[in-house]
């Protein structure tokens, strides 16, 4: 009988360890997966400044780097890909492809999820600089000026400006438990020439 008993609680601390490391393992997925991304996504940057045309960071990838974006003094550095798909965005923050290349003229738009990518944008002031730094090496540093929250249902960004300038995007609020929503975190900086 007593057998039995320490039996049926090894069973039960193996199964409660085994889901309590399936939990872990299902909260570092994203994270990790966001990190080895950039790390792939460095590799096809470095080609890509070497002179090849839209490297892909690995195989199967239907986008490649396009940008280079730097922030809170170098803290934050991440390579930005082309496009704005959920699958793009999966990986790190995406070049909305209607806006204008960064440094070009107009509104350049960059999405990335608030979780991983631009989890940073929670702590950006007004006056604080960004840098891009496009494939070519050409470097152009952007001063945010507003920080806003808009309705996606209501607003949109304006892409023909006077001035190069740059869009952060990302769903807000920062904390909420369900994805997705209609509140947008928009950071837009303009260029310091």
């Amino acid at each position: 009988m007593a057998w039995r008993s320490k039996s049926l609680r090894g069973w039960l601390v193996a199964c409660l360890l085994c889901l309590g490391f399936w939990q872990l393992g299902q909260g570092a997925y994203i994270p990790a997966k966001a990190w080895l991304a950039q790390e792939l996504m460095l590799r096809a940057w470095s080609r890509a400044a070497g002179g090849e045309e839209h490297p892909a960071p690995w195989p199967w990838a239907d986008t490649w780097p396009v940008a280079r974006l730097s922030a809170k003094s170098g803290e934050v550095d991440l390579i930005v890909l082309a496009g704005g798909s959920g699958r793009t965005l999966a990986f790190g923050p995406g070049h909305l492809s209607a806006s204008s290349l960064p440094g070009g003229h107009g509104n350049s738009v960059i999405a990335g999820h608030r979780d991983t990518h631009f989890s940073f944008l929670r702590d950006v002031a007004i006056g604080e600089s960004l840098v891009i730094e496009e494939v070519g090496g050409s470097k152009h540093r952007y001063k945010i000026i507003g920080i806003d929250v808009v309705d996606s249902r209501r607003g949109s960004l304006l892409l023909d400006t006077e001035s190069p300038m740059l869009s952060l995007v990302t769903c807000y609020p920062f904390d909420a438990r369900a994805v997705g929503g209609p509140l947008r975190y928009v950071v837009t900086a303009q260029m310091v020439f």
